[in-house]
Formats: structure tokens, C-alpha cells, sequence
């Protein structure tokens, strides 16, 4: 059985750095693509960044050149690295896995604070 289990949310000032890190544990054999979405209060899921299994990664215009995500095979684990963070960065972050089925961790809080 796949999970995902995300880590490293809190609360950080403006302009200050989180990194979030989701370890997937189970079976897998081959995957699509990894991913953070995140939701705001009042919001719609949103994709943040993805890195696909050719390593190709694309991110949401309102972090590009702030966010940066990774991941590292042997651990199992898909990473996003947050800088220069605002108030509006503030939502649930969670961890996105597709195969041929899609998966989702439970989410994890980030709070910034003006």
C-alpha cells in the first residue's frame, strides 16, 4: 500500500525559508509524476510545483524562482525548498503522486507571517 507522509510545515516570517519534505513508502514500480499542491482558506487546490519521471519540473508562476522541488530516489522522497516566502504562500501543502493511480498525503501547514 502506498502513503505519503508530508513533513516540515510551521510557521515562518516574510521572507524567511521552509523546506518540505513527503516520504512515499510502499511499492512502486514506475511512477508519472510527484508533486505539492496546496490550499488556501476559502480555495481551490492548486498545483504548486511537479517533477515528472524524466525529471522535468514545472511550478506555478507565484513561486517560480522562489520554490524549487527535488527529489531523491533512493529515499523515496520528493522535497520542495521555499524561499523568500509571503503571507500568501500560507495553506496546507500536500504531496501528489501519480501512477496509474493517484495519490495524496494528508497535508501539511504552513503559516507565514507578515
Amino acid at each position: 500500500q502506498v502513503q505519503l507522509v508530508e513533513s516540515g510545515g510551521g510557521l515562518v516570517q516574510a521572507g524567511g525559508s521552509l523546506r518540505l519534505s513527503c516520504a512515499i513508502s510502499g511499492t512502486i514500480l514506475s511512477f508519472n509524476a510527484m508533486g505539492w499542491y496546496r490550499q488556501a482558506p476559502g480555495k481551490q487546490r492548486a498545483l504548486v510545483a511537479v517533477i515528472r519521471s524524466g525529471g522535468r519540473t514545472n511550478y506555478a508562476d507565484s513561486v517560480k524562482g522562489r520554490f524549487t522541488i527535488s527529489r531523491d530516489n533512493a529515499k523515496n522522497t520528493v522535497y520542495l525548498q521555499m524561499n523568500s516566502l509571503k503571507p500568501e504562500d500560507t495553506a496546507v501543502y500536500y504531496c501528489n503522486l501519480v501512477t496509474s493511480r493517484v495519490f495524496w498525503g494528508q497535508g501539511t501547514q504552513v503559516t507565514v507571517s507578515s
